[in-house]
């Protein structure tokens, strides 16, 4: 056996030429199928990511059935909800919201927007609100008045130290009504929310909905995304079936099938990458075997039998396809780390498009493991189908005609 793959290895470097253009094929062709996987999975966890830390958080706990039907007499009891909420590892933080409609008049402009009682402090190591602050300043705990987009500020026309008057219905129909001196104007990253949001302390909220001590949502934070399932589980089982858990996912179920529906696309750019690259090497293992047809009929003619000579022409692909997924793999990794570090910056209409969805203007990239021994394997797999052919044509050989090529 060590002798086959001394002999091996020795084959594959007799022609450096021959070897180099196969390897090269197999090297360019991980590299690039490695690129292009890290691009569409950084874009998918940039996605991910803003979508969990700027809203949804990764577990939402609710009132059983608010999540379709979102009205606020479907909130739950904050009071009783914190003497069941159980002390779970993984978990680093939970905030209470408490939304609702309502309408922002002044003077006159009115407009409907969407009310947010939030935690101030707690809503901040999550969404980071306050480093979005344009003018004024982020709201402190307990803090009686609102902080709002700047779309919806330009709207209205308020500045900071403005009234703004609020009109809603309140929990079980009770009219609320409020004026409220804005302190601060926040820049949203989704156009929606930055034209229709107001913050306000969910204490104020809770007065403005005559709803003390409820909540339409615990936003719940993990330290780990692979955790959440876990979390989720033990969530469910400890609170019982008057509340409802669900983790992004479930809340995000367009998103994911946006991203299913990508990443089958990118099978099938990558499937064509594939292809080129194994009809690349199996031109290359062709040549090889056509050049060193007379060497085989002398070998099998000098006494040596066929089946280790078609092992040891069966070992030089696989050699050849462990070299070039090797120097892929090494070339790939300091490349996506630049990239991952450095992102591509978008520019003109690409970037306004992105920029309208809520989402940085750039092109994330990942370090994801699966990136590169998904190309290695698939392309190493490739290898080894090809590698047949060799094997193929030495057991069919007839040795006279072998000798005479």
């Amino acid at each position: 056996m060590k002798d086959y793959i001394k002999l091996a290895w020795r084959n594959i470097w007799r022609n450096k030429r021959r070897t180099l253009i196969c390897a090269a094929s197999i090297f360019f062709g991980v590299v690039l199928s490695s690129f292009m996987s890290s691009m569409q999975e950084g874009s998918y966890e940039m996605y991910i990511k803003t979508i969990v830390n700027f809203y949804s958080g990764y577990i939402q706990v609710h009132q059983k059935g608010y999540w379709d039907d979102k009205v606020i007499n479907n909130t739950l009891d904050y009071s009783s909800l914190k003497t069941q909420m159980p002390a779970i590892k993984g978990i680093t933080v939970s905030t209470p919201r408490l939304e609702n409609y309502a309408l922002a008049s002044l003077e006159d402009i009115t407009k409907g927007v969407m009310v947010i009682g939030i935690s101030p402090q707690k809503e901040d190591s999550i969404t980071n609100l306050s480093k979005r602050v344009s003018e004024g300043s982020y709201l402190a705990d307990g803090d009686a008045g609102v902080i709002l987009g700047s779309a919806l500020a330009k709207y209205m026309k308020v500045g900071v130290n403005d009234t703004l008057v609020l009109l809603s219905q309140g929990y079980h129909g009770v009219s609320a009504a409020g004026k409220y001196p804005v302190r601060g104007i926040i820049k949203q990253p989704s156009p929606d929310l930055d034209r229709r949001v107001v913050y306000m302390d969910v204490t104020t909220a809770q007065e403005l909905f005559s709803a003390q001590e409820r909540l339409t949502s615990l936003v719940i934070m993990v330290k780990d995304a692979d955790d959440v399932p876990r979390i989720k589980r033990e969530l469910a089982a400890k609170l019982g079936e008057e509340y409802e858990v669900m983790d992004w996912k479930e809340m995000n179920s367009m998103l994911i099938k946006q991203i299913d529906s990508d990443r089958a696309s990118g099978v099938i750019m990558k499937g064509i990458l594939y292809i080129i690259i194994a009809f690349g090497i199996f031109g290359t293992v062709m040549m090889m075997t056509a050049e060193r047809r007379k060497e085989f009929g002398v070998l099998v003619a000098v006494g040596m039998q066929k089946y280790k000579l078609e092992y040891v022409v069966a070992m030089e692909t696989v050699m050849l396809g462990f070299v070039g997924v090797i120097t892929g793999i090494a070339a790939s990794i300091p490349l996506l780390w630049y990239f991952m570090l450095h992102p591509i910056p978008l520019t003109g209409q690409a970037a306004e498009t992105v920029m309208l969805m809520g989402f940085e203007p750039i092109m994330p990239f990942s370090m994801i493991p699966p990136i590169f021994y998904y190309q290695a394997i698939t392309i190493f797999v490739f290898t080894l189908l090809i590698g047949i052919y060799p094997v193929l044509n030495i057991s069919r050989m007839k040795i006279s005609k072998a000798l005479r090529s």
